[in-house]
């Protein structure tokens, strides 16, 4: 395997992997926004670190913003993440200002945070918005859910579902959509996504509970997970893992290709990931006054990551 020159992106990450193919952009169909680190929950392979005393939030100005370049540049879906994006003071007004454009609107949400106080009226407003619930549950089983989240979230997740389920999400013949998404344990890449997402539906039933798709996600060598994979030694082999798996086919389908992601100040980057590196730097009010497609995708050793395997991006699996 090729050493890199002390000079590249991958270089400063991890030192010693082969350099990451280059990416062309698209145009800009999606614009992911993270409104902020507040979050009930810290989770072990959260990216963000976030966590109930992070206080950073995305401020009204660069709303506006956001708003603003979505209007100049006829973007279609606004994904709303976090943090929890429902604890943002102006949540509500987020979606709604979205919906009045007929955008299709995500929310990134970890489920326990409909049981929060103050949150009650979340899964009506939510229903009554149509916005597409896309929901971390990294297991079906209570273990290694609560190993990953924390003692308890399990059994509140379910009673999230709920609350969802008997609003019309993830059920048959509706169009409010309620999608899993799954976190692999330790340094394994996720299994075939539709074979994973029958045993998700079987074991799920049993609790009475009910989604439409399960989403699959490599966790990312960054921030958390990194950090938990350096201290116990795997980081490397973690590594060699994606290297060894990397399938060109993916290039074509990776989502930074036709998105890009907002951080809670306004600075623009081509992935969620590289927001939390820190791998970009334009911010928005300059971004008005040119165009996203002059922007050069940045990649580093992490995005083998998204490459490895059967893909992996903020939309599951890049390959069926």
């Amino acid at each position: 395997m090729s050493k890199l020159s002390s000079g590249s992106t991958v270089g400063k990450m991890h030192g010693k992997w082969t350099e990451f193919p280059p990416v062309a952009r698209n145009s800009t169909k999606t614009m992911q926004i993270n409104l902020g680190y507040r979050c009930n929950q810290s989770c072990s392979h959260c990216h963000v670190d976030a966590g109930p005393n992070r206080t950073e939030e995305m401020q009204p100005e660069t709303i506006d913003l956001v708003f603003e370049y979505i209007d100049q540049w006829s973007i279609k879906t606004l994904d709303l993440t976090g943090g929890a994006p429902e604890l943002h003071p102006l949540f509500e007004q987020i979606v709604r200002r979205a919906r009045q454009r007929d955008l299709h609107v995500i929310d990134r949400c970890n489920l326990t945070v409909l049981l929060e106080e103050g949150q009650e009226a979340s899964a009506n407003f939510l229903a009554e918005n149509e916005v597409h619930i896309i929901a971390s549950l990294p297991c079906y089983s209570p273990e290694n859910v609560d190993a990953q989240r924390g003692k308890g979230v399990y059994l509140r997740s379910i009673e999230g579902m709920r609350q969802l389920n008997r609003r019309g999400y993830g059920r048959d013949g509706s169009t409010l959509s309620l999608d899993l998404v799954y976190n692999p344990q330790g340094i394994d890449l996720p299994p075939d996504s539709k074979m994973l997402e029958r045993d998700y539906k079987r074991e799920l039933a049993h609790q009475g509970v009910f989604f439409n798709q399960l989403l699959t996600m490599v966790n990312m060598p960054i921030k958390r997970f990194k950090h938990s994979l350096q201290r116990d030694g795997l980081l490397d082999d973690y590594m060699e893992k994606l290297v060894s798996n990397f399938d060109s086919r993916n290039l074509e389908r990776l989502m930074c290709r036709d998105l890009l992601s907002i951080d809670y100040r306004g600075y623009v980057y081509d992935c969620d990931f590289n927001q939390m590196l820190g791998l970009g730097g334009i911010h928005l009010r300059d971004l008005l006054l040119g165009s996203a497609s002059d922007m050069e995708i940045k990649v580093g050793a992490h995005c083998y990551g998204c490459a490895a395997g059967r893909g992996s991006s903020c939309g599951g699996a890049l390959q069926s």
